[in-house]
């Protein structure tokens, strides 16, 4: 298939949805499960525009999602605004720690007993599959920097932190896979992949998102270049850096991209010394404003401002516009090929696993938790049910494919991870808006 017919093909997708988003936005159905059928349609059991081949394209497939996932959890990052210490972050904690483990656990014992799978096949399903997705998530986290909610403050934490807990496991999986019986290497994986790689990835990030954020306002206000600085470079280089940096020390990546995003955001706070208004409400760069006379570049209230509120709203408002504008077209471009590709992999196992999974696996490791007065019993079944599976769970199974998988075994995975995420975009793209709509009213009634 050419290059050109690939992009034609994205290129009318791209005009359906923009096209049609206004009746989009009226109905209980998300723009993943749109580009899902369309994926199907135009896939080779449909019209026959395109198809794919998963063997050649596991490579560049794993690097493409792993460029979605970074650029998703950075954005995610900065838009987490409170501080690591405040109650709330409690509930993040809990998804990505706990209720992660036990859901791991639930998904594997399911596996193995229902479906005969070895424990090694068990183990790597069972950690492809438990993670929620940033991507395709955006719905159901917070708005913006000014969110609060328990509900989608804990689901955009969970989103950012579970690659420490995940990745670690699908280690796991393919270890138990490649080492067969023997134990001895388990100690080395503990200590390499959990005790190290985790705290190593997210203090790496954190520390580059402090650092680069506050040398770089210091020196825009300094040199008061704060509207003709490019923010998009920034945030690339930013990116780049916390991926290498953490993985040249054997960390996670993923969980340094974030933390890095996160680390800036908290620097914002710190130098413009506002806990309560983002800086990017403040101020809001003009479209082109690199290109504009300094004193016209910005709207919002320059002369009562500081100098260094104006220089972070400009810096987050265009970071987070990049950074989101990346994200969405990443997640139209995966999403349109898991359906071309989806027919052709369609195992009808993913049905039992998907709503054992969505059902009750998710929902009651959730509700199990001790959160006391924390989250109310309404709020937990909605943590419950928006456990989102997507682009994050299709990077661990090319990770994994990519990894010395026996055939057997990674026909097996990337049959039932394609099916089960479909199921997962089809299932709470037409249920979010809907749950959602209800979640919020209720709050203004309580109010």
């Amino acid at each position: 298939m050419s290059f050109v017919v690939w992009v034609a093909v994205l290129g009318a997708v791209l005009l359906t949805l923009a096209l049609t988003s206004a009746h989009l936005r009226w109905m209980p159905v998300t723009t993943s499960a749109v580009c899902l059928v369309l994926g199907i349609a135009i896939g080779p059991s449909g019209l026959g525009f395109l198809q794919l081949a998963t063997d050649d394209a596991a490579v560049w497939m794993e690097h493409l999602t792993e460029v979605a996932v970074l650029f998703s959890l950075f954005v995610c990052g900065l838009k987490l605004r409170l501080p690591l210490k405040d109650k709330t972050w409690r509930v993040a904690y809990g998804l990505a720690g706990p209720v992660m483990v036990l859901t791991i656990g639930g998904v594997c014992l399911l596996l193995h007993y229902a479906f005969e799978l070895s424990w090694g096949a068990s183990v790597l399903i069972g950690s492809i599959l438990a993670p929620t997705d940033p991507v395709l998530a955006a719905l159901v986290q917070v708005n913006d920097a000014r969110d609060d909610d328990s509900v989608r403050f804990g689901l955009s934490g969970e989103a950012g932190l579970n690659d420490g807990i995940a990745f670690p496991f699908v280690i796991l999986g393919l270890l138990m896979l490649q080492q067969g019986g023997g134990s001895g290497w388990i100690g080395e994986w503990a200590l390499r992949d959990v005790v190290w790689a985790v705290p190593a990835g997210f203090l790496t990030g954190y520390l580059m998102g402090r650092g680069i954020g506050r040398v770089t306002l210091t020196l825009r206000i300094k040199n008061e270049d704060s509207t003709l600085s490019p923010n998009d470079y920034l945030a690339l280089a930013l990116i780049a850096l916390a991926y290498v940096g953490a993985e040249a020390i054997h960390g996670y990546g993923f969980l340094s991209v974030f933390a890095a995003g996160l680390a800036l955001r908290h620097e914002e706070v710190n130098s413009t010394g506002d806990d309560e208004l983002p800086a990017e409400h403040l101020v809001q760069p003009v479209v082109g404003h690199l290109n504009v006379d300094p004193q016209n570049a910005v709207h919002g209230d320059t002369q009562n401002l500081e100098d260094s509120q104006v220089a972070a709203g400009i810096m987050m408002s265009d970071m987070l516009a990049f950074g989101g504008l990346v994200e969405r077209a990443m997640e139209v471009f995966l999403v349109t090929l898991l359906g071309v590709v989806l027919i052709a992999h369609w195992d009808w196992r993913a049905l039992p696993i998907a709503a054992v999974l969505f059902c009750l696996i998710r929902p009651l490791c959730v509700v199990a938790m001790p959160w006391g007065s924390l989250l109310p019993m309404r709020q937990r079944l909605l943590i419950g049910w928006f456990g989102i599976r997507g682009i994050g769970s299709l990077y661990y199974l090319f990770y994994a494919l990519n990894h010395g998988l026996e055939p057997s075994v990674a026909n097996l995975c990337l049959n039932l991870t394609l099916s089960v995420v479909a199921l997962s975009i089809l299932a709470h793209g037409i249920s979010t808006q809907p749950i959602l709509a209800r979640y919020e009213q209720h709050k203004k009634r309580k109010a």
